[in-house]
């Protein structure tokens, strides 16, 4: 049987201030190695963006959107699925955000205000998904963990950005005590050498395809 592995938390130079390679790049590396997708999600405006915070909000929301686009342009062009979603941030705590759209963003302005509630409201309404990027990572910007188990679906149980494979068990433990959804991500920035993601037996369609998939609990986690 077919398997094909998607990146689930990709971030590129174009919207994120922490990525090392362009959007391009980035496709052209996860080709090479041998994955069927990936998904960009770059911070958003209250996370590690550059995009400048003094634009007006439909610039904004074109700039960080600046990276997904020109990695499907060559996505398109090499053969390689290329999927929307953004890295939310809450004082640290962060999520990844998929199943919406640009044009989403742009018709919610008000977005940096909400609560990670009401952001969990907000995405469910919409038909997205919420998971917990890395909920146990520690570092200097992290001033505390925190977490909300009524207001995800899942929680990212491993992340080779954490480079701690304690944070990883405590992530799975804790989506297996409050039955979530579990997802791993590389989350890339253009340095890392070890991949990570989700395998399923079936090509993706779309994000939405992903959702479904992820709910369904058809996903294999690639372990490091």
């Amino acid at each position: 049987m077919d398997k094909f592995k998607y990146e689930t938390h990709l971030h590129t130079y174009e919207a994120s201030a922490c990525a090392k390679l362009s959007a391009k790049e980035q496709v052209r590396r996860y080709k090479d190695a041998g994955y069927a997708g990936i998904i960009v999600t770059d911070h958003f405006f209250n996370g590690n963006t550059n995009v400048p915070s003094r634009l007006p909000w439909e610039k904004r929301i074109n700039l960080l959107a600046k990276g997904y686009e020109n990695a499907k342009e060559e996505g398109d062009r090499i053969g390689l699925s290329v999927f929307f979603g953004w890295e939310a941030g809450f004082n640290g705590t962060e999520f990844l955000i998929y199943g919406l759209d640009k044009q989403w963003l742009l018709d919610h302005p008000d977005i940096m205000t909400w609560s990670v509630r009401q952001q969990y409201k907000k995405v469910k309404e919409a038909g997205g998904m919420v998971i917990h990027a890395h909920p146990f990572r520690e570092r200097f910007y992290i001033k505390e963990i925190r977490l909300f188990p009524d207001d995800v679906d899942g929680v990212e149980v491993i992340n080779i950005g954490n480079d701690n494979k304690t944070f990883d068990d405590r992530a799975e433990e804790y989506a297996r005590k409050h039955n979530l959804l579990m997802s791993a991500g590389t989350d890339s920035h253009g340095i890392e050498i070890r991949h990570s993601g989700v395998i399923f037996d079936h090509k993706l369609k779309d994000i939405n395809d992903f959702i479904d998939s992820m709910k369904a609990n058809k996903q294999q986690l690639i372990r490091p």
